[in-house]
């Protein structure tokens, strides 16, 4: 069962906007996905809540547990893990040993690649040899500033996979309100971003 864990120690960089858009692509192609959070404000948690019940199910994973994560049950075929800010230590290995992939949402700003930086190279070191891939996701990326540029400086020294950039648009925050992701609407209403998702598929189902 492919679980994808959505990492990285910053805030405020898009874990759950990637988490929640990867377990509706997932429901989308008809699997039986759960969705869980080992954060405690339980953002993946309050999302679902939201959800609408004529939406494709999305099951909640109780991922949070006093000492240990819960496994997800049989009959879950897809599970995708978003997680908090600072994750380290033993939470960091535990999750991190639960994953087949791993995507790190990361935005061009001089804070937020310093921080995914030393990340990075932790993850490196700690993942399961070479069975745990892992990727990045630009986000907010505006191609046409010099923060952009920066971040692809940043990135190309790095040895790790651009799995696509997002642009910063209200699309992901009216859906999100609404419980639902780029894949539950019309594609015409939202072919642009649909366009940069395309990649980022395509490395979960390789």
């Amino acid at each position: 069962m492919p679980v994808v864990l959505v990492a990285n120690p910053k805030g405020g960089v898009g874990k759950s906007t990637i988490a929640t858009n990867i377990a509706g692509y997932f429901a989308s192609r008809g699997h039986a996905v759960m969705l869980g959070d080992v954060d405690r404000q339980q953002s993946s948690r309050l999302w679902l809540g939201l959800r609408p019940p004529q939406a494709r199910p999305i099951l909640t994973w109780e991922a949070t547990g006093e000492s240990t994560v819960v496994r997800p049950p049989r009959g879950t075929t897809h599970a995708v893990l978003d997680t908090p800010a600072g994750l380290h230590g033993w939470r960091f290995k535990e999750v991190l040993g639960l994953a087949d992939r791993v995507i790190v949402p990361l935005q061009p700003s001089i804070f937020d690649i310093y921080a995914t930086r030393d990340f990075l190279d932790r993850l490196m070191e700690q993942r399961r040899a070479e069975k745990t891939k892992i990727g990045l996701v630009g986000m907010r990326v505006n191609a046409r500033t010099l923060a952009a540029d920066r971040l692809h400086e940043f990135i190309e020294g790095l040895g790790v996979p651009v799995l696509g950039e997002l642009r910063d648009t209200q699309n992901y925050v009216q859906l999100a309100a609404r419980g639902l992701t780029l894949f539950d609407i019309a594609p015409g209403r939202v072919q642009r971003d649909l366009e940069q998702w395309q990649p980022i598929c395509d490395w979960l189902e390789n």
